[in-house]
């Protein structure tokens, strides 16, 4: 803590220092709008309160990337840029290979059910898991104007999920588009991207669509040793792939429609999957021909009028979902358990879900310094059809020899769940209250009602305080909670662990204090504290049971910086800590980084270039408390990009380095006995170089 706090006050130094010679220069006539222009606007968010609202007056901790900073940073996928938010880390499952969005130290084992991901505001959420699921694999970027994400809770706002964080990616419009655009993009481990954007009109309809699909092989990181190789000591057999590269392998289509005609609003996407390799292995045995895939469509109407009636304005949103989610993995290679599984232990679970969503929202402003936001809506989430075929039975021994022939359709037998299904009801109420010249106070509430659980109630209180014209000052109290996920309640057949419908929502209660300060034009220095309690923490008992149990505390401060050196030079960076503790080990419960810094430089040449410089340091990550192995250990990357900033004949182009000095980076195995299943951890992969063609029409 001694060293962080160190290195803090050495970066707010610096800045400031630094930062004096340039104040005349940042004093010039339309020095912000210029900067707006390089960097992209990142003054306003929406996800905070439903209603766009300056950042700095925003009743949440929140973070914006622009379109331009993706470009900026040659980041190729969703978990890259997101690495760069102050307090969140993307760490990694044993499933798949699936990113783990760890918002200050909250993360569970193998899902990622905390944080609420929506896309112009509608969930990604599958009911099985409570997570993103298999389409979360390698979300693109190219169609995205702007990443908001607030840091802590939002289920006062947003229900179920919104527990540790919230990420809304907003799609370009037809004006952001503002024509064709086709890109390509080449680079390591045979990564192939191509993608077409059209932004125009069509009569009186305005027209947004884009498409994208991309291919990797994936990193060639390798698995020295993995749980087959601790059953072949207990067996004494030498089944193991291990040592062997992990199955990185994934292809991705995205295609968008939007179509916006006056205060209506239609959106229709489509995301697939296909192919996704398994990562260190679903069973942390190595699988390398094991896949999954998954198909998402949604359709979405909005309609907003913000003048309905006097005083009042009115939003109407209908959506509906169709998720699709499969695979085929060998969880244990050929001659597993003693050779007791000739070809395998294999396993091809199959699940289909609807999810469709109706709510309103009513903005009153008639009350004086009053903004009175009224919402209700209703959800059903439909496991509407599950298959499973395997060659073994629940207590895990063979269907006969365990060989392909043997695999057995047990969808009306033994399946691992049967199809559920919920209803959820909700109404919230949120003031926003400027009752004194620059303060305002956001209260809000919200009431749950789920039809397969019980309700929960989840109130926030948010006070700004704009002390100056340069300083603003926030004090904020949100509770959330976490719905079981339909794996957590309803699971059977299962030797590994088994549902629970008795179980109870997850909560958390979480206070933060926030300062942002800009000392000159040019220099932002932001600081963030927070506290949170997390109780009813979902665990699996000694009886192999999902139960409430668990509690957990945690602290910790987000440091934020930026400087703009000049017209053509930005620095920028942020320092994040923080320490959890088991309530009942006394114990960080692991995983997870207590420090991470990243830092970044932007500097456009009057060549027509644009250099970024970024480093990564994560560092601290301690074991679970049963665990006997050293700390996980430390890493640091350096990424640099190269691009075009203007436009040739309508081209432009990016080269970028990732983890340019092949640092070591891995992400932490989880302890089990009698062994450890993945003793070195999770590989994460060494140096990538891509290189992006872009073509304007």
């Amino acid at each position: 803590m001694r060293r962080l706090i160190t290195t803090v006050y050495a970066l707010n130094f610096a800045f400031l220092l630094l930062a004096q010679p340039q104040l005349a220069r940042a004093d010039e006539p339309q020095y912000e709008d210029d900067l707006a222009l390089v960097y992209g606007d990142k003054s306003v968010i929406s996800v905070a309160t439903g209603s766009a609202l300056p950042l700095r007056r925003a009743p949440a901790v929140a973070t914006v990337i622009t379109a331009a900073d993706i470009q900026a940073t040659g980041a190729t996928s969703l978990d890259g840029i997101l690495e760069t938010v102050p307090g969140l880390h993307v760490g990694r499952s044993t499933v798949m290979n699936l990113a783990i969005y760890t918002i200050r130290g909250v993360r569970s084992a193998l899902s990622n059910p905390q944080v609420l991901l929506l896309i112009n505001g509608t969930p990604v959420t599958n009911a099985y898991t409570g997570d993103r699921g298999l389409i979360s694999a390698d979300m693109p970027l190219e169609n995205i104007a702007r990443i908001e994400v607030i840091r802590g809770p939002g289920s006062a706002l947003y229900g179920a999920d919104a527990f540790s964080g919230v990420i809304n990616i907003v799609t370009k419009t037809a004006k952001e588009q503002d024509g064709t655009r086709f890109g390509v993009r080449l680079g390591s481990f045979n990564s192939r991207d191509a993608w077409v954007l059209h932004g125009g009109k069509w009569g009186n309809i305005d027209v947004a669509a884009s498409l994208q699909h991309s291919r990797t092989a994936g990193p060639h990181a390798v698995v020295e040793r993995d749980a087959q190789s601790g059953l072949d000591q207990l067996f004494g057999t030498h089944a193991s792939l291990a040592p062997g590269y992990q199955n990185l392998g994934r292809a991705a289509t995205d295609g968008n429609l939007e179509l916006s005609y006056e205060k209506w609003n239609l959106h229709l996407g489509f995301m697939h999957r296909e192919n996704i390799g398994t990562g260190p292995g679903i069973g942390q045995a190595l699988d390398p021909s094991g896949w999954g895939s998954s198909r998402r469509f949604v359709s979405d109407l909005k309609y907003k009028d913000p003048d309905f009636a006097k005083d009042w304005g009115l939003e109407l949103n209908g959506s509906f979902t169709y998720y699709n989610e499969n695979a085929s993995v060998s969880i244990f290679p050929a001659g597993a358990f003693g050779g007791a599984f000739k070809d395998g232990f294999i396993g091809s679970p199959f699940r289909w879900e609807r999810h469709e969503r109706l709510n309103a929202t009513l903005h009153y402003s008639g009350f004086a310094q009053h903004h009175v936001r009224l919402g209700m809506g209703v959800s059903k989430e439909d496991l509407y059809k599950i298959r499973e075929t395997k060659n073994f039975n629940p207590d895990n021994s063979p269907i006969n020899v365990g060989a392909f022939s043997d695999l057995t359709d047990v969808t009306d037998t033994v399946p691992y769940i049967r199809p559920h299904s919920r209803i959820v009801k909700y109404v919230y109420v949120q003031d926003e209250w400027q009752f004194a010249k620059d303060w305002t106070l956001t209260a809000g509430l919200r009431r749950d009602q789920y039809s397969d659980f019980g309700n929960t109630t989840n109130p926030r209180l948010a006070l700004v305080w704009e002390v100056d014209y340069n300083l603003t000052a926030k004090l904020l109290y949100g509770s959330a909670f976490r719905a079981p996920a339909f794996e957590e309640l309803y699971v059977i057949n299962n030797p590994v662990v088994n549902g629970n419908p008795a179980l109870k929502a997850e909560k958390m209660r979480t206070t933060e204090l926030a300062l942002s300060w800009q000392p000159q034009p040019g220099l932002q220095l932001g600081l963030n504290l927070f506290r949170y309690q997390m109780s009813d923490i979902i665990r699996v008992s000694n009886s192999f049971l999902n139960e409430n149990g668990g509690s957990q505390s945690g602290r910790g401060l987000e440091l934020e910086a930026s400087w703009d050196a000049s017209r053509s030079l930005r620095l920028s960076g942020n320092i994040a800590y923080q320490r959890a503790i088991d309530d009942i080990t006394q114990k960080d419960p692991g995983l997870t980084p207590r420090r991470h810094a990243y830092l970044r430089a932007d500097w456009h040449t009057p060549a027509g270039l644009l250099l970024n410089a970024q480093v990564n340091h994560v560092a601290d990550r301690q074991r679970e408390p049963a665990d006997p192995r050293p700390k996980i250990k430390d890493y640091t990357t350096l990424d640099l990009t190269i691009g075009s900033n203007r436009k040739y004949a309508g081209w432009d182009w990016t080269l970028s380095v990732r983890n340019l000095f092949n640092a070591d980076v891995r992400e932490p195995s989880f302890y089990s006995t009698p062994f450890v299943n993945l003793p070195n951890d999770i590989a994460m992969g060494g140096r990538s170089v891509f290189l992006q063609f872009g073509y304007k029409l």
